[in-house]
């Protein structure tokens, strides 16, 4: 096992390690003393891990509950949140004890979400079971919902207590699901850390290792998002409009990575990105099988990303890549927004 430690407003460790997760009750027997725990999961992951987490828990002294929903983005949503609150509180839970996220990274982010409104904030511990929780998602403390007007436009900053990062869970994944967390590595890559593409296939832990401290060290600087972690929106902004305009049949990581596209051929057309930079994102993206374009056009992409939770006022800050390994804010009238989604259609985004 090897341990990272995040300094945020919560101190806590990201415990990455191959099958550790049958040691997530005794983990958290060192944040907390044993209470009632409510396991909150989806019903694909609870198939797989719930028994084992369960038996964790218990003997490690906790009580245990459990919430299930119904797996996929399409549970991401305000009445999911309402039912997971009402049964924290029909099951009585006191602000002594915690909730345990056990699963990707919509569970992680609502039952953050849970943690962070009940009774005004308990703790809580994030088990990512997907590779792009484990890396992104479960660390920094960003929780929240879907409205029907974009992706996580409710929501709040609750940083968990501990996170316990099992690779051996990335194992049963589906390829698709497991390519939603290469996106997000291959993110990384092009923010910090150009090696980490090459340690995806042979590594898996030191690229899980790799990634954490790049995300401990943004979360550090700027835990609330108004500096320099909106560097982590990389891809994010238009990659969020192709996961609604899709209805979220294309998904997270697959929209990021074309989302990545679009910002640095933009970028090219606009003489901030090195020539030649796009046409590297998309060799390593093609590579591990990730799309590189969408169908939609500049100005449908443009039209849902000035509901995004990033726009201030007239201008939303887009993040470009310089080159890979060194990326630039932007801050971009909202005017200008369709054009930029036009060039970066014209470098490949296009389908």
């Amino acid at each position: 096992m090897e341990r990272i430690r995040v300094n945020a407003s919560a101190v806590y460790d990201v415990v990455i390690g191959s099958g550790i997760l049958d040691k997530c009750g005794e983990l958290t027997r060192e944040v907390t003393a044993p209470c009632r725990v409510c396991i909150i999961s989806d019903d694909a992951v609870a198939k797989l891990y719930l028994d084992t987490v369960k038996k964790s828990f218990e003997k490690s002294g906790f009580e245990v509950i459990e919430y299930v929903f119904k797996n996929g983005e399409a549970s991401k949503n305000i009445s999911t949140l309402t039912d997971m609150l009402e049964f924290l509180a029909e099951n009585h839970l006191t602000r002594s004890d915690i909730i345990a996220a056990l699963g990707g990274g919509v569970t992680g982010d609502m039952a953050g979400f849970a943690a962070a409104v009940y009774l005004r904030g308990i703790k809580f511990v994030q088990l990512p079971t997907t590779f792009l929780a484990a890396i992104d998602s479960s660390v920094g403390g960003k929780t929240g919902v879907n409205l029907n007007a974009g992706k996580n436009l409710a929501g709040a900053f609750h940083q968990p207590s501990l996170v316990v990062c099992d690779t051996d869970c990335f194992k049963t994944l589906t390829r698709e699901i497991f390519l939603d967390g290469v996106a997000e590595a291959v993110k990384y890559a092009v923010l910090k850390d150009k090696e980490i593409t090459k340690l995806i296939d042979t590594d898996i832990a030191e690229t899980v290792r790799r990634c954490v401290g790049i995300k401990r060290d943004v979360v550090a600087d700027d835990e609330f998002d108004t500096g320099s972690r909106q560097f982590l929106n990389l891809g994010h902004t238009l990659g969020h409009s192709i996961e609604k305009l899709s209805s979220f049949k294309i998904t997270h990581g697959h929209a990021v990575a074309i989302g990545m596209v679009l910002a640095s051929g933009g970028g090219e057309k606009e003489g901030i990105t090195e020539k030649g930079t796009t046409a590297e994102i998309i060799d390593i993206l093609k590579g591990f099988g990730l799309p590189v374009s969408c169908s939609y056009s500049a100005a449908e992409l443009a039209s849902v990303a000035l509901g995004d939770k990033k726009r201030s006022g007239n201008t939303i800050t887009l993040v470009i890549p310089e080159r890979i390994g060194s990326c630039k804010l932007c801050k971009t009238d909202v005017a200008k927004l369709e054009e930029f989604a036009s060039a970066g259609l014209e470098y490949g985004g296009q389908s």
